[in-house]
């Protein structure tokens, strides 16, 4: 009998922790890995695994990628004097997804929220300035989630740039307030990107 026992709560836990992942869903993932063959819970594993260890964060934009640099990063038909900023990789593979975009990226890993004790050095703020400027970038179109935390960074961002002549645009609120990028459609994302103004400052 599986109720109450450790081994398989302990699993049930462990796929908790993922996000969106509540305890009926975790208690039917742990069920389908038991109900599985040998050789297919070892393929999951090695997967996972295998990802683990060739999967790394891009050392220009913070994106994950199994390259150094990313592909986008390296390639020469993205415009690199077009930066987009995003809190996050998902931010990444959802306007890549839209097709309304061709320059560079720059993934944050999270937005600024004083309480929590993140501030600009936690997210390596810094070294987004400095990449703008070695770049020569010329617009900087931030995409971060339309919440209070989101719109602080975005303020900090342009606070920063714009005394050095950069625009500083960010993305149309087509995106839902308290939405993420992941869970907006691309319809509504490619007019987001192509309706981006101002950040009055």
């Amino acid at each position: 009998m599986l109720y109450n026992n450790e081994l398989f709560e302990t699993l049930v836990n462990a796929f908790r922790k993922l996000p969106g992942v509540g305890k009926k869903t975790a208690e039917r993932y742990a069920l389908h890995i038991l109900s599985s063959t040998e050789d297919e819970v070892k393929e999951f594993v090695e997967t996972v695994s295998q990802m683990r260890k060739k999967i790394r964060r891009c050392p220009e934009c913070q994106d994950f990628s199994d390259t150094e640099p990313c592909a986008i990063c390296a390639s020469s038909e993205r415009n690199g004097e077009l930066l987009c900023v995003v809190e996050k990789p998902s931010g990444v593979m959802a306007i890549e997804r839209s097709g309304a975009y061709r320059g560079k990226y720059y993934v944050l890993n999270g937005l600024l929220s004083p309480l929590d004790g993140i501030g600009p050095e936690e997210l390596g703020l810094s070294q987004l300035f400095k990449k703008v400027i070695s770049n020569k970038v010329k617009e900087i179109i931030i995409a971060t989630s339309a919440t209070s935390e989101g719109e602080a960074t975005a303020l900090y961002i342009a606070h920063q740039l714009k005394p050095l002549g950069i625009n500083v645009t960010r993305i149309a609120h087509g995106v839902p307030m308290g939405a993420g990028l992941e869970l907006t459609d691309d319809y509504t994302l490619r007019q987001a990107m192509d309706g981006r103004k101002p950040l009055d400052i």
